[in-house]
């Protein structure tokens, strides 16, 4: 289940984007990541072949099963650490920021003694 920081990057935003609209095609996510559309058909492409995503004849994309699996993993991530440094004082904007380039290098198992320690001193 091993993928790049980009490829996470563009199932995280598959699955952000499938949550607030119908249907999810390539200029969705150029236009959320301010990517060209053609690197974002490119990169659609590596995703298909890898089986993370399938594409319909309309161009509508969706998630399979690993690619959910991936874009989940990471979504989780970034909305606990976000949440994390907000409540540590950080500000909103850098907390997203910081988040973001933590979620694709934190082992598993430090992700979850975090999680842990953060479900704990929430209660």
């Amino acid at each position: 289940m091993a993928v790049n920081e980009s490829a996470e990057n563009y199932l995280e935003t598959i699955l952000i984007l499938g949550k607030r609209l119908p249907v999810v095609r390539s200029v969705d996510i150029a236009e959320e990541l301010g990517f060209k559309k053609s690197s974002v058909s490119v990169a659609m492409k590596h995703l298909r072949e890898k089986g993370h995503i399938s594409v319909d004849r309309t161009g509508f994309i969706t998630l399979t099963l690993s690619g959910r699996e991936i874009a989940e993993m990471i979504y989780e991530r970034h909305q606990l650490l976000s949440a994390w440094l907000v409540q540590l004082g950080v500000p909103e904007d850098i907390a997203a920021q910081d988040a973001c380039r933590i979620e694709h290098v934190i082992s598993r198992e430090s992700f979850q003694a975090i999680k842990v320690h953060v479900g704990n001193a929430v209660s």
